[in-house]
C-alpha cells in the first residue's frame, strides 16, 4: 500500500472538526514523550500530583505520603519498612527518571526535589486528564485523605 499524503490530511482535518480536542491539553503538550514517561507509573503520577500542591518536597516526606496512599493508611501510621521500600524506589528509579526528563531536580545533599523545566507541561497534562483516572491518588496527594481518616 502506498502512502497518500492527501488522504492523511483529509483524515486529520476530519478529526479536528469533531471538537473532541477542546477538552484535551494542547497538541504541544501531548506530543512530548517525557509527559507520557512521567505519568506512566503510579508512583511518578503521585509525585506529580504532589507537585501540583507544592513545588518542593523532601524524599522522606514523599516516601511517607506515597507509602500511606499505597497501604491505605494515614501518614502517621506508615511503618519504617513501608516508607523505606517507597524511598528506595523513588531514589533509585522514579526521581532519576523524572530528573532525566527535566520534570524535577534532585538536590542530593538535602534529598529534596523541586519542580524543573518540564514540570509545567507534565502537570498541565495531568490536570487535563482530570481526576477520573486516579481520583483517590489525587485526593490523597493533595492531603485530603489523611484529614478524613483522622476524624
Amino acid at each position: 500500500m502506498v502512502d497518500d499524503p492527501t488522504r492523511d490530511d483529509d483524515v486529520q482535518s476530519g478529526s479536528e472538526s469533531v471538537g473532541a480536542e477542546r477538552d484535551l491539553p494542547s497538541r504541544e503538550i501531548l506530543e512530548l514523550d517525557h509527559v507520557y514517561e512521567a505519568l506512566g507509573h503510579s508512583r511518578r503520577r503521585y509525585l506529580c500530583y504532589t507537585l501540583l500542591e507544592r513545588a518542593e518536597w523532601s524524599l522522606t516526606d514523599l516516601a511517607t505520603k506515597i507509602a500511606a496512599w499505597e497501604n491505605g493508611v494515614p501518614e502517621h501510621a506508615v511503618t519504617g519498612l513501608q516508607r523505606e521500600r517507597v524511598y528506595v524506589a523513588l531514589y533509585h528509579t522514579h526521581v532519576p527518571k523524572l530528573a532525566d526528563d527535566d520534570v524535577v531536580t534532585l538536590d542530593e545533599s538535602t534529598e529534596t526535589i523541586v519542580a524543573a523545566e518540564n514540570a509545567t507541561q507534565v502537570l498541565a497534562a495531568l490536570e487535563g486528564m482530570g481526576t477520573t483516572l486516579d481520583s483517590n491518588q489525587e485526593t490523597h496527594a493533595r492531603g485530603e485523605m489523611d484529614n478524613d481518616k483522622q476524624r
